[in-house]
């Protein structure tokens, strides 16, 4: 039984999986195999990946609807996904909770519910509760998915305008630069905005939408791929003043100080999306359809995990803070090899059980 879907482009899977395996990794603090993630590599985490690839693919399943049925039809199939993302966050919160409540009393570690933000539904469980069904209360760990429910559900009526791609382009770069010169973003309980500003992660989203429906911008190779390559070494470097080895900033020129502090996360930097965009098109460039290495078993692996993304993201979170938990208690590297392991492998099992239950149901009953 094949389990991994053909007829589709792999790479998209394959890459997604990894990002997928990113993030269980990166929420790991004390995993040494996360040393070698993508966050540690360039300006951009797995994070970027996730959300580029997911407008990739909306563009792929709801553009081919919009020319089929037309807009009604497809916009009302993508509010329809936008609220299947809910329901899974919200399920996702409350056994993420229950995780944490358990772990916090097994071990009579409180602290873990205040590494998580949890703190608030332990003082105030019920306006937290109350505050968590509009997405205003999101703790750590749980904030990726209500950017992808708002980034879907506020393009699904504009699914139209992917027929008119440089209007598009062009209101959806606005919106990017108006949110970060004037600091919108969408309020909290606590006031402080979300952790990802939907109205600038908006913007890589609809480039993944525009990429999809028509291809790598016709830019001249050669000069790209160079200024892509130099724009992920001086990424690097910064990098590695500020965050992977900080105590070389003193050899930073003064000039340059002011330009690499600040890279925010929350309202994606212009660093941070040169970064992910380079990377996308060095892939695209130098990773074919069906290229040989995606086909392998190990690249097998990640095509099924990213081909059943919400799922696996789902146990990615819950799974990564139990190992954060067990590496806690015991960091040696049998244990790493362990919890690593054996997260890949529940990674693996989530998605081939999906894989299994969909090949099933589409076969013809036997009467």
């Amino acid at each position: 039984m094949r389990l991994v879907r053909a007829g589709r482009d792999l790479r998209v899977d394959f890459f997604r999986g990894i990002a997928l395996f990113c993030i269980f990794l990166d929420h790991i603090p004390h995993d040494a195999l996360a040393r070698f993630t993508v966050r540690n590599l360039a300006l951009n985490d797995a994070t970027e990946i996730f959300i580029l690839l997911a407008g990739y693919a909306a563009s792929l399943v709801y553009g081919r609807k919009l020319d089929q049925a037309g807009p009604v039809s497809a916009g009302a199939d993508m509010l329809k996904r936008a609220w299947t993302l809910y329901i899974a966050h919200i399920f996702l919160f409350v056994i993420f909770t229950a995780e944490v409540a358990l772990f916090a009393a097994w071990f009579a570690t409180p602290g873990y519910l205040a590494r998580v933000g949890m703190d608030r539904l332990v003082r105030e469980p019920l306006v937290a509760m109350i505050d968590a069904v509009p997405m205003l209360y999101q703790p750590s760990f749980l904030n990726v998915l209500p950017l992808y429910v708002v980034i879907m559900g506020g393009m699904a009526p504009l699914l139209l305008l992917l027929r008119r791609p440089r209007v598009l382009l062009a209101a959806s770069f606005a919106l990017y630069v108006a949110a970060r010169l004037f600091g919108w973003n969408l309020p909290t309980a606590g006031g402080h905005g979300w952790f990802f500003n939907p109205l600038t992660w908006q913007f890589l989203f609809v480039l993944g939408m525009i990429f999809a429906r028509f291809g790598r911008p016709a830019l001249p190779r050669v000069a790209t791929d160079i200024a892509a390559i130099a724009l992920l070494v001086v990424g690097f470097l910064i990098l590695l003043t500020t965050w992977i080895e900080p105590q070389l900033a003193r050899h930073v020129p003064v000039p340059i100080n002011p330009l690499i502090r600040d890279i925010d996360k929350t309202g994606l930097h212009p660093y941070r999306l040169l970064s992910i965009l380079s990377l996308a098109w060095l892939a695209s460039r130098y990773v074919p359809p069906g290229a040989k290495f995606i086909e392998t078993r190990l690249g097998s692996v990640f095509v099924l995990i990213g081909q059943h993304g919400l799922t696996t993201y789902c146990a990615s979170i819950v799974l990564s803070f139990a190992g954060r938990v067990v590496l806690d208690h015991d960091p040696g590297w049998v244990m790493q090899i362990m919890v690593n392991g054996v997260g890949l492998g529940v990674l693996l099992g989530i998605a081939a059980s999906g894989a299994w239950f969909r090949v099933k149901d589409a076969k013809p009953a036997v009467s």
